[in-house]
C-alpha cells in the first residue's frame, strides 16, 4: 500500500487521527526550520484547514510549500480534509482546494481528531482506493 502525508499543527488534532489510523505516515514539519519529507511512492495527503471569515489561507502555508516542489507534487494521487464544522462553509475546504488544484479526488472530510466511525471509513476507503489505483495504473 501507498502512504500517507500529513500536516498536523500544535493541536494535534491530525497528528492523532493519522496515530488511529496505524498506517506507514510521512509528517510535514510545522517548523520552517525542519527540513520536508520526500515520498517515495505515491501517497493521500491528509490536511486541516485554515481560513479567515472569507476562506483565505485554507491552506496551512508548509502544506503549500510541501506541494509546490513538483516530485512531491506528482506523487499525489488524493486528499482526505480535517476540520471544523463550525466554520461553516469554509469546513474542510483546504482539502477542497487541494483537490481541485492538483486534480485529485477529496476521499473524505473529517472534524477535528475524528471519531472510531472516520477511522473505520478512512481504513477501509484507503484499502480500497490503493487496491482500485494499482487496478488502473497497471
Amino acid at each position: 500500500m501507498a502512504q500517507l502525508v500529513y500536516f498536523s499543527s500544535r493541536s494535534g488534532n491530525t497528528a492523532k487521527f493519522v496515530a488511529r489510523l496505524g498506517m506507514e505516515a510521512l509528517r510535514i514539519p510545522i517548523s520552517l526550520d525542519e527540513p520536508l519529507p520526500m515520498p517515495d511512492r505515491p501517497y493521500v495527503l491528509i490536511s486541516p484547514s485554515y481560513s479567515d471569515g472569507q476562506g483565505r489561507g485554507a491552506v496551512h502555508p508548509q502544506v503549500v510549500r510541501f506541494l509546490n516542489d513538483p516530485a512531491r507534487r506528482a506523487l499525489i494521487r488524493g486528499v482526505i480534509a480535517a476540520g471544523n464544522r463550525n466554520f461553516g462553509q469554509f469546513y474542510a475546504l483546504a482539502g477542497r482546494r487541494i483537490a481541485d488544484k492538483l486534480n485529485v479526488p477529496l476521499l473524505y472530510k473529517f472534524e477535528l481528531a475524528g471519531n472510531d466511525e472516520d477511522i473505520a471509513r478512512v481504513t477501509q476507503g484507503l484499502h480500497r482506493f490503493w487496491r482500485e489505483t494499482c487496478l488502473t495504473t497497471a
